[in-house]
């Protein structure tokens, strides 16, 4: 993997600014980058990482070669990471990030772009969720204390830096008052509101904006070799998001699947009201959805999302933003499409949210899909106002 400006996903200003300051020598030594993970946080840091470290590209140069590739491989000794952690079945007692250090390169190197829950599931998490511990901060002070390997910058990429409990937050602001020499921390978070104020106070702050549908399109064509329509019907229900936009990209197999499945869950939920039997045939319908697999559960739940929002577009004849195409002859999004308006929206998206995350964690399958099957009964029979 190469972590080259040149790799990113559109981000166009952003990546130009940090060029700009590197060569300028305006570096501060602690920076912050706010934003979706889906749309370049993690590969943006890395690229400026390797500009600091490497300096400006120069293939030519055995020395950059060989440094730049150690950054590539994340194995640069000047270049550090913080990531949060738990207990799992192979780590039992006081995980360290050096524990996981094996899974993280090559997570990386797999999902740039990927989310904290993709991370979870890479290190078989659970239900768990991770943290950055004081005794992790605490290890990486004393690693910055140390004279740089090669003479120039130390880099500390702390990802996910919200994930910082009280005790490491407050470590890590100590540090970011009295920086170690040639040090540079950058934190990377999604929710930079869950950021210690005192340590937000103290970082020069970069916000990521989603990516565009044109670069998602184009992107999914040159590096996933999509076709042109693939790639714009899969980067209009990205959201903005290049890791969903590749999610989306792997399940789009099982969409006619999804569909007879969504099928059979709206058809009973216009049934059940009122009809015992039909309650029945949605108990089934959860058993059915319960015995397969978390990653097919999730896919469907995102699909289900999409589907809901294609509805709703029809019904107020956003027509250039409708872009779904039935799999079944006997369905039709704008059969759909009145049933889903501004009065039940909002509730419907939220309750499919949810589920996922109900199923993220390990939940119930059988509990929580039942739970959305009645949810959606109730939701689907609200009147809208229009």
């Amino acid at each position: 993997m190469s972590v080259d400006f040149s790799q990113i996903i559109g981000l166009t200003h952003l990546k130009n600014h940090l060029q700009t300051s590197a060569k300028n020598g305006r570096v501060p030594h602690a920076q912050m980058f706010s934003g979706p993970s889906g749309s370049g946080l993690l590969p943006l840091a890395l690229a400026y990482a390797k500009l600091l470290l490497c300096g400006p590209m120069d293939p030519e140069n055995p020395a950059y070669q060989r440094s730049a590739n150690q950054v590539d491989q994340l194995m640069h000794p000047d270049l550090h990471f913080m990531y949060p952690v738990n207990s799992t079945d192979t780590v039992k007692k006081s995980p360290s990030v050096l524990d996981f250090l094996p899974q993280w390169r090559s997570f990386v190197q797999d999902s740039p772009y990927g989310s904290l829950m993709a991370w979870y599931a890479h290190i078989g998490l659970g239900s768990k969720q991770g943290t950055i511990s004081v005794a992790d901060t605490e290890q990486m002070a004393k690693t910055l204390s140390l004279k740089s390997y090669e003479g120039g910058y130390k880099i500390m990429i702390i990802w996910m830096a919200d994930k910082m409990n009280s005790e490491s937050s407050n470590k890590i602001l100590k540090l970011l008052e009295e920086p170690p020499e040639k040090t540079v921390f950058l934190l990377l978070t999604e929710e930079e509101d869950k950021i210690l104020r005192t340590i937000y106070s103290r970082c020069q702050i970069l916000t990521l904006p989603g990516l565009s549908q044109n670069e998602l399109t184009h992107a999914l064509i040159e590096k996933q070799g999509c076709s042109e329509q693939q790639a714009q019907s899969v980067a209009k229900s990205a959201n903005g998001d290049f890791f969903r936009a590749l999610q989306l990209l792997e399940h789009q197999d099982q969409d006619a699947v999804f569909e007879q499945w969504f099928l059979t869950w709206a058809r009973g939920a216009f049934k059940a009201k009122g009809n015992k039997k039909a309650i029945q045939e949605l108990m089934q319908w959860s058993d059915q959805m319960a015995g397969h697999g978390r990653e097919t559960q999730k896919a469907f739940l995102n699909y289900c999302s999409g589907l809901i929002r294609q509805a709703f577009l029809e019904h107020y004849k956003l027509t250039p933003l409708v872009y779904y195409r039935e799999y079944s002859e006997d369905f039709k999004l704008s059969k759909l499409a009145p049933f889903i308006h501004q009065n039940n929206i909002h509730s419907l998206q939220k309750a499919i949210e949810q589920a996922q995350q109900h199923i993220e964690r390990n939940g119930n399958a059988k509990i929580i899909f039942t739970d959305l099957a009645i949810q959606l009964t109730r939701l689907l029979h609200q009147p809208s106002s229009t």
